[in-house]
């Protein structure tokens, strides 16, 4: 049978009416063994091994890892976000049918319905997470791991130190950095950007709040970063705090510094990043304690028209249709008019609805009904409806004021201009506004400048933005 895969081998060496003489024999059997092999290796293809595949989700496309393998107890798992710095994250389920392998992660609300090729080099299917996106696999010997030359590494010319403190919202804990030798030091605390972020501000692997900490550090500037109430050892939950919830939690941080021996107590200043570089201005604005403040790509209008802005700006990069954008746009208006007015979720829920009914006939959807939900949050409500300039206004300490000009989260065009004129307007005489050319919305040199690309980015935080920073603040301390 395997001999007819190939006609011409039953001709050769064909010698006498008892068969094939030892020349013949010798080659007929390397041509048997050679396509039995083949015919095993195909039978023998599994999905056991390492794949990785990236997942296109428009506007985002992240590299995947899996790393599959049979056991005594069955087959087991582990997934690989690469680009976000997620590896080894445990598969709660995988199921493996002849070539069909399917796996589940319900924590995450993952699952994923693939097919191994014939030759057993690609797994094609589905990843569904909220939605369906089609994921191909490619077998790998490695899956590829993230470049963050900018990580810190030991040893290190300064003191990290693990600290807490309590106020009346509960515990926080982060780490501050003193540098050696004669102090007090000057400090800056670090402030985080919207939803829960560790004390790293670890995104898609980076984390440039160890990497800002790490470079002030070494300018003899101690730096105090916190983890977000929720995440690491802060207990509460960030999604449950106001912008005024916030501030309570720095100006603590400022009262715990002051008790320290090795901090100057009068050159405590505030460095905030996105949503953090609202609560800087507005804690500076409530306390003669803070001694500086600096805006990284902080807000200078409502949050309710950053987000219109940022929307649209996304969409543009991701190539989303005109129409598609001013249909998001006008959703946009309709749940932000329906928690604008509600003291609750279910008036909220209420008032959208009925707006959505009238002018499309239908109910909305749980999907749109969920929006409504994660803008009634404390902080999303508190966040969207802020002007920061009431807080710019009342701001007398220096202020330097920091984006990059291919921001398309808080654009620089929007932004700096209403930071200017709200600092003006309140009197400050030393400010300084500054669009640095080619840097994103975490201060990355950027290529194409979109959302998704903040992971593919090897660099954290440019070397610029750092060096800008640390001068003009080396300017305003001792240091």
């Amino acid at each position: 049978m395997l001999l007819r895969l190939y006609p011409s081998a039953d001709r050769r060496g064909l010698r006498t009416r008892a068969g094939i003489n030892a020349s013949g024999m010798g080659r007929v059997m390397r041509r048997i063994i050679w396509v039995m092999a083949l015919a095993s290796a195909a039978w023998a293809q599994t999905v056991e091994g390492n794949w990785q595949g990236t997942l296109d989700v428009g506007a985002m496309k992240l590299r995947l890892g899996l790393h599959v393998s049979k056991t005594d107890a069955g087959w087991k798992s582990t997934f690989d976000s690469i680009d976000q710095g997620a590896n080894g994250i445990p598969v709660a389920k995988t199921t493996v049918d002849g070539a069909a392998l399917h796996f589940e992660m319900p924590g995450m609300g993952v699952s994923y319905d693939g097919k191994l090729s014939a030759d057993g080099r690609e797994i094609a299917g589905t990843f569904t997470q909220g939605a369906p996106f089609p994921l191909t696999f490619k077998r790998v010997d490695k899956v590829e791991e993230v470049k963050r030359p900018q990580t810190p590494k030991a040893p290190f010319p300064y003191d990290a130190i693990d600290v807490t403190y309590q106020n009346k919202l509960g515990k926080l804990a982060g780490t501050l950095t003193v540098p050696r030798g004669a102090g007090p030091f000057p400090v800056a605390i670090l402030i985080t950007g919207s939803g829960p972020q560790n004390r790293d501000e670890e995104l898609f692997g980076h984390k440039p709040f160890w990497v800002i900490a790490d470079y002030l550090s070494r300018r003899g500037i101690a730096v105090l970063r916190l983890d977000d109430r929720g995440v690491g050892g802060s207990a509460g939950k960030s999604s449950q705090e106001t912008l005024d919830d916030m501030v309570t939690d720095v100006l603590s941080g400022v009262d715990f510094l002051k008790a320290r021996k090795e901090i100057d107590g009068r050159e405590i200043g505030l460095i905030g990043h996105s949503e953090g570089g609202i609560v800087a201005p507005l804690a500076a604005s409530k306390s003669g304690d803070v001694a500086f403040v600096v805006m990284l790509a902080g807000t200078g209008v409502t949050g309710e028209q950053v987000m219109y802005k940022q929307a649209e700006l996304i969409n543009k990069s991701a190539g989303t249709p005109e129409a598609a954008i001013a249909y998001n746009r006008a959703l946009q208006e309709a749940i932000f008019n329906a928690v604008r007015g509600s003291a609750d979720e279910a008036t909220a829920l209420e008032t959208f609805r009925a707006a959505w009914k009238k002018e499309h006939g239908s109910d909305p959807g749980s999907a749109l009904e969920n929006e409504v939900k994660k803008m009634m949050s404390p902080e999303m409500r508190s966040f969207t409806f802020f002007d920061p300039a009431e807080a710019l206004g009342k701001v007398k300490c220096p202020v330097l004021a920091l984006n990059g000009s291919r921001d398309i989260q808080v654009p620089p065009s929007q932004n700096l201009p209403a930071i200017k004129a709200a600092l003006q307007a309140g009197g400050n005489k030393d400010f300084q506004t500054v669009e640095i050319p080619g840097l994103n919305h975490l201060f990355q040199n950027c290529q194409k400048c979109t959302v998704g690309e903040y992971g593919t980015l090897e660099e954290t935080f440019s070397a610029e933005a750092l060096d800008m920073m640390g001068n003009w603040i080396s300017r305003h301390t001792a240091r």
